[in-house]
């Protein structure tokens, strides 16, 4: 993984730099349990504490496929593997975010509670000069992903060992409820081999983040 190491305050200080002049858009990425979603709320907290109502972020999580589909079509244990996401719905709705010519964009987020996207849960005005992409495979350097990496100004890895990884989405799904079997099946055959392509088949950001 190359990139030059850099922290949030330093991505704050380019976000608002360029965001002067037009709309930003940063993508985040990093494996399941890199900890992308917490860094991407503390960099927009970051960017709105020195600027309010700059930044918003864009969950690429909503994009998932439904159960509805997920299931019948044999792909509910690999949720969360790039096939199982809508990228061009991510495509278009970044698409329309960079034209700007809108009063404001709906977005859909994730419930992990109940595991389903909330269709039109999060509206971002045309206002809003920073946008903070975060998602797994923003990076991905596979169609149909790698349609993305020109709708990104500024791009960012997290940087975590496996090790931690492990250890942090065993705890998530440990709070969810799910008996050791079932973290079992998800860490192995699901989970630790999407952070590994991540890691293996990103395209090269233009910064890391540490966060282990």
């Amino acid at each position: 993984m190359a990139g030059d190491l850099t922290d949030l305050a330093r991505l704050a200080d380019l976000a608002l730099e360029r965001a002067a002049s037009d709309r930003v858009i940063i993508a985040i990425a990093g494996a399941p349990g890199s900890g992308k979603s917490t860094l991407a709320e503390k960099l927009v907290g970051k960017v709105n504490t020195r600027r309010p109502g700059t930044a918003m972020v864009l969950p690429m999580d909503g994009y998932h496929y439904d159960d509805l589909y997920l299931v019948p079509a044999g792909l509910r244990p690999r949720k969360g593997a790039p096939h199982t996401f809508d990228v061009g719905g991510l495509y278009h709705t970044l698409k329309r975010l960079r034209a700007r010519d809108e009063p404001e964009v709906a977005v859909p987020v994730f419930d992990r509670k109940i595991e389903i996207a909330r269709a039109g849960a999060r509206l971002i005005p045309a206002e809003v000069s920073v946008i903070v992409v975060e998602g797994n495979w923003l990076l991905l350097d596979l169609a149909p992903w790698n349609r993305l990496r020109p709708m990104f100004d500024i791009t960012a890895m997290v940087d975590v060992p496996e090790a931690m990884l492990r250890a942090r989405l065993r705890g998530r799904w440990e709070r969810l409820g799910l008996s050791s079997a079932e973290i079992a099946a998800k860490l192995e055959e699901n989970d630790l081999p999407n952070g590994r392509l991540v890691r293996t088949a990103s395209a090269i950001p233009d910064y890391r983040l540490a966060n282990g």
